[in-house]
């Protein structure tokens, strides 16, 4: 595990919350992905031209990647809670929006979210975020040169919780400021606190298969997001949440586990 990832793993057990991470397909030492790779490559050729992304590449760039990530991490909680010393509610934090806005529409064990507008998002993920209900703390950098403002601010308009905080700060797609990180602890420990328990029913992860269009930056289309991000911060690749005890494998993919003894859990997903 990076330092800095094991840093922010450690920043949320101090918070009372087990944490837990998995490698996003097409990332890391997993297995590439040629298509969105080239679909990368194309999207970072339009913003450098400064041309507007169509569509149909932003589709190939996240679509698959939404696909097989949801059915995994569900996966990985159905295990993960199913350990006796483990117990939700969970909550997701960070990473690629349209996972999280997914996760938070098929997930019930999912009580809060907080969410990084980094990124370009799909037109049909804005569909789906209508129907999002948990309370969500949403983070934009308002100078972010990898991320379109006014879609992100119209992602915002569309997440259809009762209960949805948009903190806006001045600076770029690696500049969140550390407070961020603090408010982010706070907004978890009270909703995770005050979620009614949750166990690790069989989520039928694998019932959910239908396309949707997209448009997000996905992964590696902005700097290096990890920089300036503190421990626990939500931005850029994340801690996942729920473990306890050595690092172990589950469904085939890696779990990294902090020891912890806490009902709640704190679920965080990103990229490199």
């Amino acid at each position: 595990m990076h330092p800095r990832l094991l840093a922010r793993a450690r920043s949320c057990v101090a918070a009372g919350f087990p944490a837990a991470t998995l490698e996003l397909p097409g990332t890391g030492e997993r297995p590439r992905h040629p298509d969105a790779d080239r679909a990368r490559a194309d999207l970072r050729r339009a913003v450098r031209a400064g041309e507007p992304v169509p569509d149909v590449v932003v589709d190939r760039l996240v679509l698959p990647l939404v696909e097989q990530a949801a059915p995994e991490w569900r996966a990985a909680l159905d295990a993960l809670l199913a350990r006796p010393d483990l117990r939700g509610p969970v909550a997701w934090s960070g990473g690629i929006i349209s996972l999280g806005v997914r996760m938070a529409v098929v997930e019930p064990r999912i009580a809060a979210a907080v969410l990084f507008a980094g990124s370009y998002v799909p037109r049909a993920i804005v569909e789906e975020a209508r129907t999002v209900t948990v309370p969500l703390l949403v983070l934009l950098q308002w100078d972010d040169e990898g991320n379109d403002r006014q879609q992100a601010l119209g992602l915002f308009e569309a997440l259809g919780s009762r209960e949805k905080t948009l903190h806006a700060n001045t600076g770029g797609h690696t500049g969140v400021p550390a407070f961020e990180g603090d408010d982010a602890a706070r907004f978890l420990t009270r909703h995770l606190r005050l979620a009614p328990e949750v166990s690790g029913q069989p989520s039928s992860c694998g019932a959910r298969s239908s396309t949707r269009s997209g448009r997000t930056g996905g992964p590696g289309t902005g700097p290096d997001r990890d920089r300036r991000h503190p421990p626990g911060s939500p931005g850029g690749r994340a801690t996942r949440a729920l473990a306890r005890g050595p690092a172990t494998a589950t469904s085939g993919l890696t779990r990294r586990a902090m020891d912890a003894s806490h009902r709640s859990a704190l679920c965080d997903v990103g990229y490199r």
